[in-house]
C-alpha cells in the first residue's frame, strides 16, 4: 500500500530514506510530527552533525514510508523533499514532537535539551512530492 500524507502524519514511526552523492539509499526510522499550523509538512528533530542532515544538504530528495520502531517498512515508499530549517525554528519543532509523542516525546525533549539539544540539534521539514 502506498501511504498518503495523512497516513504518514499519523504513523508512530516513519522510515526516512536519504541518498548519498552516488545515489545509494540510507534509511533511518524517525519520529515526526505534523506541523499543525501549516498542515502540509512533517517536522523532525535531528542532530545537526548527523549523516542524514549532511545528505539532505547535498540533495533534498527523500522517500518516506511507514515503519516499525526498528525500521522495517510497513508500506511502500513515497517520494518527497526535505529542508533544513533555520535554527530559530528548533524550539517549535521540539514543541511539536512533545505534543505528538506525549510522554516519551516530552522525556526525550527534556533530556535532549539538558545535553545541549537546542544548540546541537536542528529541525527538518519533510514534504511529500505532489503527484
Amino acid at each position: 500500500m502506498t501511504p498518503t500524507f495523512a497516513d504518514l502524519a499519523k504513523a508512530q514511526y516513519i522510515l526516512l530514506t536519504t541518498f548519498t552523492k552516488d545515489g545509494r539509499p540510507k534509511p533511518t526510522p524517525i519520529w515526526a510530527a505534523l506541523d499543525k499550523e501549516r498542515g502540509d509538512r512533517l517536522l523532525v528533530i535531528s542532530e545537526e552533525k548527523a549523516w542524514k542532515v549532511k545528505r539532505i544538504r547535498n540533495t533534498p530528495r527523500i522517500t518516506l514510508a511507514t515503519c516499525t520502531m526498528r525500521g522495517r517498512a510497513t508500506s511502500e515508499a513515497v517520494e518527497g523533499t526535505a529542508t533544513i530549517l533555520d535554527k530559530s525554528q528548533t524550539g517549535a519543532v521540539y514543541d511539536a514532537i512533545g505534543k505528538r509523542y506525549p510522554i516519551v516525546g516530552r522525556v526525550f525533549n527534556f533530556f535532549s535539551k539538558l545535553r545541549g539539544g537546542m544548540e546541537n540539534n536542528i529541525g527538518l521539514e519533510l514534504r511529500v512530492a505532489e503527484s
